[in-house]
């Protein structure tokens, strides 16, 4: 439940079926005109995944709220990327425990 007064913006997510981890944000359903031509190449066919109502205190697994609101509301689209095997610890070399 949001704070009343607060700012919210509907968003729809898909996933690109091309590049893995990749995730385009819409202001619009299916408004697929929004994206560059060049990119909509790179990430197509996108899949569907979610829609999803926006506001500063909403948590996202990977993206910052106010951040993608802001890009919706500039160019119609948001894009989240895979995060960086250079800063996730957790994409090393563990070694085994055998």
């Amino acid at each position: 439940m949001t704070p009343r007064g607060t700012p919210t913006m509907h968003a729809y997510v898909y996933k690109s079926l091309k590049r893995a981890d990749t995730y385009v944000y819409l202001a619009a359903r299916d408004a697929f005109a929004r994206l560059p031509e060049t990119l909509r190449v790179q990430l197509e066919p996108l899949q569907f995944v979610l829609d999803v109502v926006l506001h500063p205190q909403r948590r996202l697994a990977s993206e910052d709220p106010a951040e993608v609101m802001a890009n919706l509301a500039a160019r119609g689209f948001h894009l989240q990327f895979p995060p960086s095997t250079a800063t996730d610890p957790l994409t090393g070399d563990w070694g085994t425990d055998a």
